[in-house]
C-alpha cells in the first residue's frame, strides 16, 4: 500500500485546532467550577465582589478576560501563517531551470 505523506498544514491547521479546543475546554471548567461551585447553596449566604455574588464574578467577569489574554497568547506563541493555495512541486525551482 502506497502512503501518501500528509501535507504539513493540514499538520499545523490540527495542532491550532486541538490548542483553541483546549483553551476552551479549560475556560468552560473555569466557568463551571466557580458558577456551580461558589453559586451552590442559598443565595442568602452569597458573598458579594463589587456589588456581584462571587461565583458569577468569578465565572463571567474575570474569566473573560483571562480566557482572552490565553487565547491572544496562544495565537502568538503557536499559531503560523501558511498558505491556502495548493501547494506546487515545481514552485522552489528557478526560472532558469529545466524540469
Amino acid at each position: 500500500m502506497n502512503k501518501k505523506p500528509q501535507d504539513r498544514r493540514f499538520r499545523q491547521a490540527d495542532r491550532e485546532a486541538l490548542l483553541a479546543l483546549g483553551a476552551y475546554a479549560l475556560y468552560f471548567v473555569w466557568w463551571y467550577v466557580f458558577a456551580y461551585g461558589l453559586g451552590e447553596g442559598d443565595p442568602e449566604q452569597y458573598t458579594y465582589v463589587w456589588g456581584l455574588p462571587a461565583w458569577f464574578f468569578y465565572s463571567c467577569i474575570v474569566g473573560y478576560p483571562l480566557i482572552t489574554v490565553l487565547l491572544w497568547a496562544v495565537v502568538r506563541l503557536f499559531f503560523r501563517e501558511m498558505p491556502l493555495d495548493a501547494e506546487d512541486p515545481d514552485r522552489d525551482r528557478t526560472e532558469g531551470e529545466e524540469r
